[in-house]
């Protein structure tokens, strides 16, 4: 009888008791095991994710979003993140979770088992940066999933629910069992408030046991409807956010950032270069420049130094691995040799003409880059004359830091607007510098003069620094423009002087460099690009610079 004492039929000796209560007591303590995070993980993750939580202002905005919504949203976004950062993710299993969480093993386990999640891994394991952006691209597929799984999340809240009303009457029963223990007496009787107590909870226990178990029943069902929709669910926020990481590493392969420089980036510093790589002047070519760097690459690696190429005649010169044999054999005379020194100085030797492939130069190497109104014109396949250049120059740039150049880029438009940016080298090149030397465009008109002046300048600073001769001009503009003729006399002596070449190329515009054209008359080796979407029309530039 309940608060009643115990009568003759009621049991009141201790033994009776702990047998009705004892099962209750393993019941109160094993509560404790029960887990939050379906993604098993040491302190070391653990700690990762809180240190890119609080560093990654989107993460913690899309957690306030979610949690204001749907109850424990923040430990499914941390399940995620450690699901993707991890290499080899191991899951629980779902009788190791707490009921309230069930969802969120249904989730990630959907997750991981995905196709989509096993290629995100590549680019996002290891890397705490790469996995909180997997983490905001699946931020819309994640909210549809939350929302599809609302029922059965609130199923499963109330089996939680249901569960740790259970667990506290189990320790209820087992606290009245001790207290009886307390007051039984030497021959094991119990006084009957203390007995009556203990049948109260174990009552109260077995009653909320069976609402917890036709709570987890219902969860359970629940899961069971929502499975389908949470797999194809979960596929698509792993394919969305492979293809979002996928993207922006290419995108930071494309403009040059190495893994090993993103390592040392802070989190704050990578989130923004990153945002600026995906919203800057050139974003949208960024697989065009890719290609560019790519073909250079290929085209260094054919390239022989110092080949001579196919013998077409004999002209005069310095260079002492084309001099013709009877010229050498002048050395073999004493009284000769005073003369062949005297050509050599004078670059009067005979030597072996070719064409095909010349000497490497070995000075710096100055793209001139043509930013006028004109350029920002596009061709075909939408590709912009600007986009065509920069992507060339910053092939360049690379070019020079692996042969150990100087490498200078030179912005102009119209007489007197330029902008010079130096890549020395031996230094970091610096991606935010590389970026401001692409992304800054001039407008105007053309001149040729100034930026041609402040290259043959940089080119005669250089060899008064170092004695380095043979330094390599790019001129890569879509216009014709007029020089003095006391510009021009002062240049050729430049050139002569310091013994650089001058490269020519014309973007998409076939008539610009014609015969009797200043650039023609400016340049060594001129070429005309008229299909923007072709990055191997200017190759041959990568085998001889």
């Amino acid at each position: 009888m309940d608060g009643a004492s115990s009568g003759p039929d009621e049991l009141d000796g201790l033994n009776e008791l702990a047998s009705l209560a004892g099962k209750w007591l393993g019941l109160s303590s094993a509560v404790l095991g029960r887990h939050t995070a379906a993604v098993v993980a040491d302190r070391f993750d653990r700690m990762t994710w809180r240190d890119t939580y609080e560093q990654s202002a989107a993460l913690r905005e899309l957690a306030r979003e979610l949690e204001a919504r749907h109850d424990h949203a923040t430990d499914l976004l941390t399940d995620v993140f450690l699901a993707a950062y991890k290499a080899g993710p191991r899951l629980r299993e779902p009788a190791e979770m707490d009921p309230s969480r069930l969802v969120d093993h249904q989730v990630v386990t959907a997750l991981v088992e995905s196709p989509g999640f096993t290629e995100l891994r590549r680019e996002t394991a290891g890397d705490p940066y790469a996995a909180a952006m997997a983490v905001l691209a699946q931020a819309a597929a994640l909210r549809g999933l939350l929302e599809r799984t609302r029922q059965a999340r609130e199923q499963a809240g109330r089996a939680g629910q249901g569960q740790q009303d259970a667990e506290e009457a189990a320790s209820v029963a087992a606290e009245a069992l001790r207290q009886a223990a307390e007051e039984a007496g030497q021959d094991g009787t119990v006084p009957a408030p203390a007995a009556d107590a203990v049948r109260r909870a174990v009552r109260t226990a077995e009653a909320a046991a069976a609402a917890a178990r036709q709570a987890a029943q219902d969860a359970a069902r629940a899961l069971g409807t929502s499975a389908a929709a949470v797999r194809a669910g979960a596929r698509n926020a792993a394919a969305q956010a492979a293809e979002a990481v996928r993207q922006e590493s290419a995108l930071l392969r494309a403009w040059g950032v190495g893994p090993g420089e993103l390592e040392r980036m802070p989190f704050d510093q990578r989130a923004r270069l990153a945002e600026r790589l995906r919203t800057g002047r050139l974003a949208e070519w960024a697989e065009l420049i890719g290609r560019f760097r790519q073909m250079a690459r290929g085209e260094r690696a054919r390239r022989v130094e110092n080949a001579a190429g196919e013998l077409v005649g004999v002209t005069l010169g310095d260079d002492l691995s084309r001099v013709i044999p009877s010229e050498l054999a002048g050395l073999g005379v004493p009284e000769l040799r005073a003369v062949f020194a005297v050509r050599y100085a004078a670059g009067e030797l005979m030597l072996y003409d070719s064409q095909g492939e010349q000497a490497t130069g070995r000075g710096a190497i100055i793209a001139c880059v043509d930013t006028s109104h004109s350029m920002y014109e596009a061709g075909p396949g939408g590709i912009t004359r600007e986009a065509w250049a920069k992507g060339c120059a910053l092939a360049l740039l690379d070019q020079a830091r692996e042969s150990g150049r100087d490498f200078v880029g030179i912005l102009f438009s119209a007489p007197g607007r330029i902008q010079v940016f130096r890549f020395p080298a031996g230094r970091s090149a610096g991606t935010g510098r590389v970026l401001d030397f692409a992304e800054t465009f001039l407008g105007g008109g053309t001149s040729y003069q100034t930026p041609l002046s402040a290259a043959g300048e940089l080119l005669a600073d250089e060899f008064g620094d170092t004695a380095r001769r043979r330094g390599d001009i790019v001129m890569i503009t879509d216009d014709d423009c007029g020089v003095t003729e006391e510009w021009m006399r002062g240049w050729n002596d430049a050139k002569h002087r310091l013994g650089f070449r001058v490269f020519g190329v014309v973007v998409g515009a076939p008539r610009v460099g014609e015969a009797g054209s200043v650039l023609e008359a400016l340049c060594d080796n001129l070429r005309s690009v008229e299909d923007l979407t072709d990055v191997h029309a200017a190759a041959d530039l990568f085998r001889v610079i």
